[in-house]
């Protein structure tokens, strides 16, 4: 489970929420919300990693903004998301997303692949693999190619992974089994968020919306997936920890 499924109750009540989330059924979660200020949520990431711990869960990846290393080389905040890693025992650090002013040319997105190499070497020094989580604005077109494309070309796979959200894929036009055979091997992770039926910019509980799951997971060799995450941002039915409980059973039951 991606837990900022939870961001709603996750920051009120750390301990309580995690216990549900195992309750649920979850083994492994991917962290997000991480600031060198506050930690997670007031939690350093030695308490996060008891409470952790004492519900079966493992981080297995976290979202760090890194914001001020893609900005001005600014070392602080990574170092402080690796070190984070380590003490959490997570197999990926994951930049979840890019402010628009790094992104909006050609050249904005090389040297974004640049600095994913070279976070990617920082964190192999310490056991950790550096990953990319989409959303849609990398499938914005400069001339032929998008800025996906210029991602994947000029990252070095032994440095970088990336984390595909399949609902951004869905959303933004692209097929998941054409994806997946141009890239085979770069997806090591998922985010598995489904799409409403009436309204594609609203979430839905895992396999009551409109992408077919099972076609996609039928090809998880070809895109090197070897962990994936539940999420869940909007429309939650009835609320969002039934929401994630009913996409976990559904999971387990239909898709692996």
């Amino acid at each position: 489970l991606q837990l900022y499924s939870l961001r709603e109750e996750l920051p009120k009540d750390v301990k309580g929420t995690l216990e549900k989330v195992a309750q649920a059924g979850y083994k492994e979660v991917e962290l997000y919300g991480f600031s060198t200020k506050d930690q997670f949520w007031g939690l350093t990431p030695v308490e996060l990693k008891k409470i952790l711990d004492a519900n079966g869960l493992k981080a297995v990846s976290g979202h760090y903004s890194l914001g001020t290393y893609f900005a001005d080389d600014d070392m602080q905040e990574l170092m402080a998301s690796i070190e984070a890693c380590k003490v959490l025992g997570s197999k990926f650090l994951t930049i979840p997303w890019l402010a628009p002013e790094v992104r909006s040319t050609e050249e904005g997105y090389k040297n974004v692949a640049a600095k994913l190499n070279e976070i990617g070497e920082m964190c192999r020094a310490s056991g950790i693999k550096a990953s990319y989580h989409n959303h849609d604005f990398e499938f914005a077109k400069f001339g032929d190619v998008t800025g996906y494309d210029i991602l994947l070309k000029n990252t070095n796979k032994k440095l970088v992974d990336f984390e595909l959200d399949l609902y951004w894929l869905v959303r933004s036009g692209n097929d998941p089994k054409a994806f997946f055979a141009a890239n085979s091997g770069r997806f090591t992770m998922w985010h598995v968020k489904d799409m409403d039926k009436t309204d594609p910019k609203l979430n839905a509980e895992v396999g009551t919306g409109s992408i077919d799951f099972k076609a996609i997971f039928a090809e998880a060799k070809v895109a090197g997936m070897k962990n994936f995450f539940v999420e869940h941002e909007t429309n939650y039915k009835p609320n969002p920890m039934a929401s994630v409980a009913q996409s976990c059973n559904y999971v387990k039951t239909e898709l692996i």
